[in-house]
């Protein structure tokens, strides 16, 4: 089964040795990621805006490995204040309304004090 390694450009992946996404057969696993933009290495300060970046960079992820967030099967969140997390329901509802993975939020600090959330995903590829 041949195994594809997907990289987003960030800096991080080659500092700590890990890859953006993992394509293992049909399935796609995508590293936590945060709301970094990596074409500028910024980052918003919102939660919302720093949740909306997170889903943009998965979604890029995913579609380098040939799939997409309808075919996100679990999803979970870390958030370093897990009171803040229905903040970004609305961008949450927005990406994932009707695909509706199995989730789980997880309150603990991150690597950045910047960083508001950090997501990761498994995805099931689909037969297009």
């Amino acid at each position: 089964m041949q195994r594809t390694l997907i990289s987003s450009g960030s800096s991080f992946e080659h500092e700590i040795a890990y890859s953006r996404a993992v394509v293992q057969g049909d399935w796609v696993f995508v590293s936590g990621t945060t709301g970094f933009d990596y074409s500028t290495m910024t980052i918003a300060e919102g939660l919302e805006a720093q949740t909306e970046q997170c889903l943009k960079n998965i979604e890029a992820a995913l579609h380098q490995a040939g799939s997409s967030l309808a075919d996100v099967v679990r999803v979970t969140y870390v958030l370093p204040d897990g009171k803040e997390f229905p903040q970004c329901w609305p961008v949450l509802r927005k990406y994932f309304g009707e695909v509706r993975p199995a989730a789980m939020m997880i309150s603990a600090s991150l690597l950045d004090p910047r960083m508001r959330i950090e997501i990761e995903v498994t995805a099931l590829k689909q037969d297009k």
